[in-house]
């Protein structure tokens, strides 16, 4: 949260994916990555197995992504749906996430990287999301698991590989 002061009166202004949003912006809340996750969080270590890792999720959710990241479409939770741990370097050189659906839904996906940028995808593969990640490096990544319309209890599949998919 950054305050600004303007002309005497101090207004809250919420600095999102780089950017200050102006105030009415701020109303809505955007994905924080400082939040408690969804649905877990999981460490893998390099040439982790099985590959690929699955982790069941929810798609979806009442968070406008339009408002707060730049190309960004779609609805999320606020909270990072799940919580990677990456420790070492890809024997292929990639880390990939991708969101299937288990239902009949437009999914997308956001994932905040180790150095704090920002990546986005939809329809990667038909209504599926995915994010590649080439020579990926060791840290945190935080998932949203989203739906391109405003819905939730969409039933999902999150698979987390160093392979193409």
């Amino acid at each position: 949260m950054v305050c600004l002061v303007q002309r005497g009166v101090a207004v809250a202004a919420v600095l999102i994916f780089g950017a200050l949003q102006a105030p009415e912006a701020a109303a809505q809340a955007c994905p924080n990555w400082n939040n408690a996750t969804v649905f877990g969080s999981a460490t893998l270590d390099a040439g982790f197995a099985p590959d690929p890792y699955v982790r069941n999720v929810t798609a979806g959710g009442r968070v406008d992504l339009a408002r707060c990241i730049s190309g960004g479409a779609g609805y999320v939770v606020t909270r990072p749906d799940f919580r990677l741990i990456y420790n070492g370097a890809s024997p292929t050189g990639r880390l990939t996430f991708v969101l299937e659906a288990r239902s009949n839904v437009d999914t997308v996906l956001l994932v905040n990287a180790p150095d704090g940028t920002w990546h986005f995808n939809d329809d990667y593969r038909g209504l599926d999301s995915a994010v590649v990640f080439l020579n990926p490096m060791p840290g945190q990544y935080d998932v949203w698991t989203g739906s391109y319309s405003q819905s939730s209890n969409n039933p999902a599949q999150l698979f987390v590989t160093e392979y193409e998919h």
